[in-house]
């Protein structure tokens, strides 16, 4: 991949990422944006901005990290299949931790589990479908890492938020982080010109 390339996904990715978070931030404060007059919004607006850009600098970084670790495993485990079951059980384990660590941690009398298994039941059915999209525009291979960096990845890059617990929070650094991430997954093999029978 050429130097062009890599500055289209830079700044494509940053475009993206930044604008999902602005649509979300707006959507979950209207009235925190909107309230007070134009300057106000203009300035919610750039802060918006601002804080997801930098979400989504961390989901490059979280990115190109999980493609150095990738080739690494493959070198570790000398075995797709072995790396694969490898990504299996630690997205099982990111899924239960997203439900029972934060259930005990920060559930009130009143809460149940299942309050606490919509959004990573979400995360899941989201990167099924992902998952499917790259595995399908590339090959058979490519399903479980996706899923892996879908999963996996987006909640290492989200922890920050998760120990807050805030739901604005959550969310306004959950889109941005999910949006560049399937991005990047996305247009990779489109830059890197790999066809559907290579890994």
């Amino acid at each position: 991949m050429n130097s062009r390339k890599v500055v289209y996904l830079f700044f494509s990715t940053l475009l993206v990422g930044s604008i999902s978070g602005v649509i979300v931030g707006l959507v979950i404060d209207w009235s925190t944006y909107t309230g007070e007059g134009f300057m106000n919004f203009f300035v919610g607006l750039i802060w918006l901005l601002g804080i997801s850009a930098t979400f989504s600098l961390i989901s490059q970084m979280g990115f190109f990290a999980y493609l150095t670790v990738h080739r690494l495993a493959l070198g570790l485990f000398k075995s797709h299949r072995l790396w694969n079951r490898v990504q299996v059980l630690l997205i099982a384990f990111v899924i239960f931790d997203l439900v029972y660590f934060r259930y005990v941690a920060f559930a009130t009398e009143t809460e149940t589990i299942f309050g606490y298994m919509i959004t990573p039941a979400f995360l899941l059915i989201y990167g099924l479908i992902v998952a499917y999209l790259k595995s399908k525009d590339t090959h058979q291979g490519a399903f479980i890492p996706a899923l892996f960096f879908i999963i996996v990845i987006t909640t290492v890059e989200w922890v920050p938020a998760l120990t807050v617990n805030d739901p604005k929070w959550l969310w306004l650094y959950f889109a941005p982080l999910l949006a560049a991430n399937t991005w990047q997954l996305l247009i990779l093999h489109r830059l890197t010109g790999v066809n559907q029978k290579e890994g």
